[in-house]
């Protein structure tokens, strides 16, 4: 049996399914009751973003809040900066996506590069909204918002879609909401668009254009928004 076909089999059976649930379900525990007690500061936004990081990719998800969105943390970084910029991304790309393939590959069986399209879409968008929102919120005006978000936030998305949307047509391949492939596939193909997007956001960060969320520690009394917009319009985390 070749290597691929092996992690075909894997993936398509119910045992990998049960696997994730066991592995996640506490580290998501876990996260909430964190974030109403022990980081109870942080804005709802934030709470929501850490919350779906987790859900969406279990202990990897974890592993990220511990160590760049608590107020626990050392010290504030350009690595621990870009992490929470690429999850408050993931977060909302991540309910896209989830959202497209159901709709694109399990109610309507589209076409693999119809699923593509569909998906991508609907990730981009959402992802789009979650920061555009937040800086119409906090008082710019929308025009501003989302130009700054399309500058910022097109090249994460990109990355992260592109990737995640290839790994789950590859490994589902073909399979439908009724077999374990289809939402296995998905898991996996959420965190790989996590990890490879991570790069773009510490570029984007370092090179100006986008200010990432705010330093958990300095939210005691503030709104702290996520600014990825352009650095040199509304960011002001």
């Amino acid at each position: 049996m070749s290597l691929l076909q092996s992690l075909h089999d894997t993936i398509d059976s119910p045992a990998f399914l049960i696997g994730w649930a066991v592995l996640m379900i506490p580290c998501l525990v876990w996260t909430i009751r964190d974030l109403a007690t022990k980081n109870a500061h942080l804005m709802p936004l934030m709470k929501l973003v850490w919350t779906l990081t987790v859900l969406y990719s279990g202990p990897l998800g974890l592993l990220i809040y511990r160590a760049t969105g608590r107020k626990e943390i050392a010290a504030d970084t350009l690595w621990r900066r870009s992490f929470r910029s690429v999850a408050h991304c993931y977060s909302g790309c991540g309910m896209g996506e989830i959202a497209g393939v159901i709709l694109a590959a399990g109610i309507l069986s589209l076409a693999s590069h119809y699923v593509a399209l569909v998906t991508f879409a609907f990730a981009y968008i959402a992802g789009f909204a979650l920061t555009v929102g937040p800086l119409v919120q906090g008082g710019t005006p929308l025009r501003t918002a989302l130009w700054d978000a399309f500058l910022a936030e097109t090249p994460s998305i990109t990355v992260m879609e592109v990737t995640a949307i290839g790994v789950s047509l590859w490994l589902a391949q073909g399979a439908g909401m009724g077999e374990a492939a289809f939402w296995s596939s998905l898991i996996v193909s959420l965190s790989a668009g996590l990890i490879v997007a991570y790069p773009v956001n510490v570029l984007l960060i370092r090179w100006g254009v986008k200010e990432g969320m705010m330093d958990p520690r300095m939210t005691d009394h503030g709104e702290g928004h996520d600014h990825g917009g352009h650095k040199g319009h509304a960011a002001r985390s």
